[in-house]
């Protein structure tokens, strides 16, 4: 399995009256979007469903270094469009570990 030296992940809770529109904005614009800009590999989308029947969202971004994250072309998209203040999510960047041994 190839992994990626970097990854952003970011978790979304979305207001469900706006849902639908956001998962097609999503999944049609912001996500090509972010995944093409430079020092982006490739996005997924993930979800799950909790016990209240609430949607929670995943993406995660595969980096090939956590500069991606400071470039014009990332800042110029980044956020959540005509969603703003219909959203809430955290964020992070994770490097992968190297030189250890699972178990050590």
């Amino acid at each position: 399995m190839s992994v990626a030296p970097h990854l952003l992940v970011v978790a979304v809770q979305v207001d469900p009256a706006v849902e639908k529109d956001w998962n097609d904005w999503y999944d049609k614009v912001h996500l090509p979007d972010i995944a093409g800009c430079p020092g982006f590999l490739s996005g997924a989308r993930y979800q799950s469903v909790d016990e209240k029947g609430e949607r929670h969202y995943l993406t995660v971004y595969e980096l090939s270094n956590p500069d991606a994250l400071k470039t014009s072309e990332f800042a110029k998209l980044r956020g959540w469009g005509p969603f703003v203040g219909k959203v809430t999510y955290t964020s992070r960047c994770y490097s992968r570990l190297t030189g250890e041994k699972a178990g050590s």
